[in-house]
C-alpha cells in the first residue's frame, strides 16, 4: 500500500519556527546553513524552477538534538527555500506515528525528508543522511545484528567516526545532498 501524509499536511511548523524553538545546536544549525553556496547555476535554476509546480509538499521528521539533522536540514532548507514547494517540519517526538511508518533500516532515524503531492500522496523520501556517509551506517548494522553483542557500542563508535569522515571538515557534503534532492525531485 502506498504511503500517505495526507493527515500531517498543514500540521507542522515552518522551518523558521523550527530554528526559533531550537534549544540546542543552534548556533551549529545556523552555521551550516550560512556555509551553504550553490556549486553552480544549473543546481540554482533547477530548484528554482520548482516554482512552476504547485504540487509538491515537502514536511521534514527531525529534532534539534541530532547531529545529521544539525548538518543536513540547513542544506535542505537552503535548497528549497526558493523552490516553491511549502515546507513543514514535524517534530520527530511529536510525530512517532509518522516517525514509525519511515524507519531507516528498522530505527528512528532523522531528518527524513518527504516528498508528497497535494493529497498526501507520498512520492519520495531522503535521508537521514547522504548515501555515501550512510554507507557506513549500512556496514555497521549488516555486521552487528545484535544489539547485547560485547563491542556493539564499540562497533557503534567506530562506525560514527567513520561517517564523521565521510562527512568531511567542510562543506563538500552540501553539494552531494543538492544532487540526491535534485535526482529524487526529477523523478516526479
Amino acid at each position: 500500500m502506498a504511503k500517505s501524509v495526507a493527515s500531517k499536511l498543514n500540521t507542522g511548523i515552518s522551518p523558521q519556527q523550527f530554528i526559533d524553538s531550537m534549544e540546542k545546536n543552534k548556533e551549529a544549525f545556523l552555521d551550516w546553513g550560512s556555509r551553504f553556496q550553490w556549486a553552480g547555476d544549473e543546481d540554482r535554476e533547477f530548484f528554482e524552477s520548482l516554482n512552476n509546480r504547485d504540487d509538491l509538499r515537502c514536511l521534514i521528521l527531525m529534532a534539534d538534538w541530532c547531529g545529521d539533522v544539525v548538518r543536513n536540514v540547513p542544506v535542505v532548507f537552503k535548497a528549497l527555500e526558493n523552490s516553491g514547494i511549502p515546507v513543514e517540519v514535524l517534530v520527530m517526538e511529536q510525530n512517532l506515528d509518522t516517525m514509525d511508518e519511515f524507519l531507516t533500516m528498522g530505527g528512528r532515524s532523522i531528518p527524513v525528508v518527504i516528498f508528497a503531492d497535494t493529497g498526501g500522496h507520498v512520492l519520495g523520501q531522503w535521508g537521514p543522511r547522504p548515501a555515501h556517509v550512510q554507507e557506513a551506517m549500512i556496514a555497521f548494522k549488516q555486521a552487528n545484528t545484535d544489539r547485547d553483542a560485547a563491542d556493539y557500542q564499540a562497533n557503534l563508535s567506530l562506525a560514527r567516526q567513520e561517517m564523521g569522515r565521510r562527512y568531511g571538515e567542510g562543506t563538500g557534503y552540501q553539494q552531494t545532498i543538492v544532487q540526491e534532492l535534485r535526482q529524487l525531485l526529477a523523478s516526479f
